[in-house]
Order: structure tokens, then C-alpha cells, then sequence
């Protein structure tokens, strides 16, 4: 190839140059071949490699422990999927349909069986997920039409009670003294568990409060406690605010704490222009600064196992005590739901469980009818 002459003087070296240019758009031609073949190929929930896919493909009988051998890998994770693979296998085998003509009806009987034999909702919506992936893998290689798992749901997974206190545990919790404590600690440390325990406060509406109230608060979404009128603001989720109202208990405990409060160091009690407000906190720490809601779960935990409790309290435990036991003494729902700050009161219903909970472990222990015979 020769050269030719451009306009600005220059000389183009047509021979190199288009012979580079060929080669860089043949190699993007291959490279984007090659990404194309890998997506159509790439494995499916469940690892299935192009190896298992040649086997598959093979003429003659399918031998779908071999399929499933290769399709796992040598993980942990990989030979869950291929377990889960058997099990499909075997219950196909047993209802004596091939694989490849399972419907959706077998999967939901299936489905069944093994939510009858005690298996959880949990570890069958991860078998499923198994499943769906194999078959989806099929349906890429052209070897069913649609997908029988698609749509076919684990049954639900029952909500955990939420974890709460007796009432006598709580009142264990709540009366116990830390006497190796500072005593400003002490005062303050059982202040946080009467006003968690007595008012249902949230972790992160405790550490929000201040010692009064002031346009800052209000602004920044903190609340604060207002003694002469005996109740607690709050603003909790979704920026709502709520009043809660302070028992006997907690009142005393606020008025010993308070009669403390300022050995805390930066420690004030009224707003003052150009201080933080962090010394308006109702719950400082030893520096003078709000304590965060890990450093309440740690006092709490610590807290609970000097009082002899056998399991370790944290917050949300002592706010599911209070709603349980009001529930408990009054049958109010609704009450209880305006005093947690639920917005739905089908969020507060979980409680009414515990409740009955309460009434079954009663019943079986004192009605005559309820107990059994050796």
C-alpha cells in the first residue's frame, strides 16, 4: 500500500492503518461474540456450568445425578443446591412424573408434604429458589415451556413474639440497685429503665430527650420531660409527636436523677444562647455529652445480669414489657397504641398474643380441666 497525500500536508498510511482498524473491530466482533455467549450460557440460581450442559444435551437417557453432580461446585452453598435437586428428584420419582413434565400442582403438593413434615417456611422458600433456578435453566436450554415453580410461594413465616418480661421480672429489674456504682450513675442508669419500662419509650426516643422543653427541641425532633404536668414528649417515627404520661415510679426516679444531674460536667438546666445542645440532655454520659443508644443497650445489658435476670435486657424488650402488661391489666388495645405511637393498630395486635399467651400459661396451671393425667 502506498501513502496518500491528506490536506493538511500530512501524509495517511492507508495499508497500516486500515489494517489496524480491521483488526480492532474483528477483536470487538469476538469479544462481543464472546460476552454474548456467556450470558446465554451463564449459570442459573443453582451453578449450572456449561459442563453440565453438554452432558445434558447428550443424546440418549438423561442421568440427572450426573447433571446435578456437575452443576454443583465444591462449596458449602453448591451442595445445598444439588441436595435440593435430589429431593426434586426423588419426589418426581416417587409420584412417577419425568422432571420434564412437572407441573405446577406436583410443586404445590410437594410444597405441602414438606410443610407437613415440620419443615419451616424459611428453608422451603429456599428450596424453591433452587428449583425455580433449575427450571429456569431448563427453559434457556429449550427443554420445557414454562417454568413450574414460577409463582408457587412458601407458606408464610409466622411472625416471632416479641420478646418481653414478667411482670415480676421486670419489677426485679426495675427495683434493682447498683451500689458499686457512682451514685449519679446509679440514679441515672434507673431512671433510663423507669422511663423505657413505665412509658414504652424507644431506645432513640429516651436518648432524644432533654431536660426541658425549648423551640430547639421542637425544631430538631427531640422531646423532653415536663415534671409538673407528669408526662413525657416524644417525637417518634414519621415525625410524630406523642405524650406520654409518667407513673409514680418513674416521676420518683427523674426527681432523684435530676437532684444529680448536674455533677455531669457542661450539664444546664435551661436553654442559653450559644451552648450545644447536648447540655440540655436528659441522659448525659461522664463527658458531658447525650449517650448514644449503643452505650444504653451496654448499660442495660449490664444492668439486667446484676439483677439476677437470666436473660440479657435490652430496650425494645422493656418497651414490649410495657405494652404487654397494660394489655394485660386493662384489654385496652387502642389505649396501647396510642402510648406506643403505632399508626396502625394491627402493629400493636402482635401483643394481644402475648396476652393470650399469658391467659393459656394461667389456664393450664390452675383450671382443673386444663391439667393432664399421668
Amino acid at each position: 500500500m502506498g501513502c496518500i497525500q491528506c490536506g493538511l500536508g500530512g501524509t495517511y498510511r492507508a495499508g497500516g492503518d486500515i489494517d489496524a482498524a480491521a483488526k480492532a473491530a474483528k477483536q470487538r466482533d469476538n469479544e462481543a461474540k464472546k460476552a454474548a455467549k456467556a450470558k446465554a450460557t451463564k449459570a442459573a440460581p443453582g451453578h449450572y456450568t456449561d459442563k453440565g450442559t453438554r452432558k445434558f444435551q447428550a443424546n440418549g437417557p438423561i442421568e440427572w445425578s450426573k447433571v446435578f453432580q456437575r452443576a454443583a461446585g465444591g462449596n458449602e452453598a453448591d451442595q445445598l443446591y444439588r441436595l435440593d435437586l435430589e429431593r426434586l428428584s426423588t419426589m418426581a420419582a416417587e409420584a412417577g412424573v419425568d422432571l420434564l413434565q412437572v407441573q405446577p400442582t406436583h410443586i404445590r403438593r410437594w410444597v405441602a408434604q414438606m410443610h407437613g413434615a415440620g419443615r419451616s417456611g424459611r428453608g422451603i422458600a429456599l428450596i424453591l429458589s433452587g428449583w425455580r433456578g433449575f427450571y429456569t435453566w431448563l427453559g434457556r436450554e429449550g427443554r420445557i415451556q414454562s417454568n413450574p415453580v414460577q409463582g408457587v410461594r412458601a407458606p408464610k413465616v409466622a411472625k416471632p413474639l416479641p420478646k418481653a418480661l414478667g411482670v415480676d421480672e421486670a419489677v426485679q429489674l426495675a427495683e434493682h440497685e447498683a451500689t458499686q456504682d457512682d451514685p449519679w450513675l446509679e440514679a441515672r442508669d434507673a431512671a433510663m429503665v423507669e422511663l423505657l419500662y413505665g412509658c414504652g419509650l424507644r431506645v432513640g426516643e429516651l436518648t432524644g430527650l432533654d431536660v426541658v422543653p425549648s423551640d430547639g427541641a421542637l425544631k430538631d425532633g427531640r422531646g423532653w420531660v415536663d415534671l409538673q404536668a407528669a408526662e413525657v414528649q416524644v417525637q417518634g417515627k414519621g415525625s410524630k409527636r406523642r405524650t406520654v404520661p409518667l407513673g409514680r415510679a418513674a416521676m420518683q426516679a427523674l426527681e432523684h436523677w435530676l437532684a444529680l444531674r448536674s455533677q455531669v460536667a457542661g450539664m444546664l438546666n435551661a436553654p442559653t444562647p450559644g451552648t450545644s445542645s447536648q447540655s440540655l440532655a436528659l441522659f448525659p454520659g461522664r463527658h458531658g455529652t447525650r449517650l448514644t443508644a449503643q452505650s444504653v443497650w451496654q448499660r442495660l445489658k449490664r444492668r439486667s445480669l446484676q439483677a439476677g435476670l437470666a436473660t440479657p435486657v435490652h430496650p425494645h424488650m422493656l418497651r414490649h414489657s410495657f405494652a404487654s402488661h397494660v394489655l394485660q391489666s386493662s384489654g385496652d388495645l387502642r389505649a396501647v397504641q396510642e402510648l406506643l405511637g403505632h399508626a396502625n393498630i394491627t402493629t400493636t395486635q402482635v401483643y394481644t398474643r402475648l396476652d393470650f399467651q399469658h391467659l393459656a400459661k394461667a389456664y393450664d396451671a390452675a383450671h382443673p380441666r386444663a391439667k393432664r393425667k399421668n
